[in-house]
């Protein structure tokens, strides 16, 4: 999965970071969109996201991470978090066993208020902590089969599977999308960033297309 001009794409995949606070999803994002890790613990608040444009075969995808920064402390996560999410990343802390025991919450919020086919893979972040491990690997990948969930463990710390991860899910979601694509004559175009919904590109301006599945 290769690098494209941020400006040059074809498609914009939302994909949202949920779970705990400090299990790793602000790592998660920086060091899968700028290659960036923090030792800072220091938690912000409010919602951010960064965006990596990445090559699947011919496609030009750009994926627009969502991290929830803090906002899971106060309960304050709303449906506009999830709104047009088509992949989601539920993380936890595989050296707290706390985090782990609280997915299935995280999961029936998504649920709740995402579309019912988002792509969604449990992570199981700090995978270099591995000594100080209270959830057991075979757990974890249980639950994620018995929920119809991809699985991996990460380190946003070593960059262990991070990368793959990420490259995972944008892929079912591709697959989704092609897949959708060819059953359908349709296609749902959706303006996204500078551009306001309904404006007409500009001439000669190509639009990029953002379909929920």
């Amino acid at each position: 999965m290769g690098n494209r001009a941020e400006e040059d794409y074809n498609f914009v995949f939302k994909v949202v970071l949920i779970g705990e606070s400090g299990v790793g999803k602000t790592n998660l994002l920086s060091r899968f969109t700028r290659n960036e890790f923090s030792h800072d613990s220091r938690t912000t608040i409010g919602v951010e996201f960064s965006t990596r444009t990445v090559m699947l075969g011919t496609a030009a995808i750009k994926a627009q991470i969502w991290d929830t920064a803090g906002l899971e402390r106060y309960r304050a996560i709303t449906s506009a978090y999830y709104r047009g999410a088509v992949g989601a990343l539920l993380v936890f802390d595989l050296t707290k066993h706390q985090t782990y025991a609280v997915v299935e919450r995280w999961l029936k919020e998504l649920y709740d208020h995402a579309e019912a086919t988002i792509v969604v893979m449990l992570v199981g972040n700090k995978s270099d902590l591995s000594q100080a491990r209270e959830v057991p690997t075979d757990e974890a990948r249980m639950f994620a089969e018995n929920n119809g969930l991809l699985f991996l463990e990460t380190s946003a710390l070593d960059s262990t599977n991070v990368e793959l991860a990420f490259e995972t899910v944008l892929k079912e979601i591709f697959a989704k999308v092609s897949k959708q694509r060819q059953n359908s004559t349709r296609s749902i175009p959706i303006t996204l960033g500078n551009a306001q919904a309904g404006q007409d590109p500009s001439p000669g301006e190509k639009r990029p297309c953002c379909i929920n599945l």
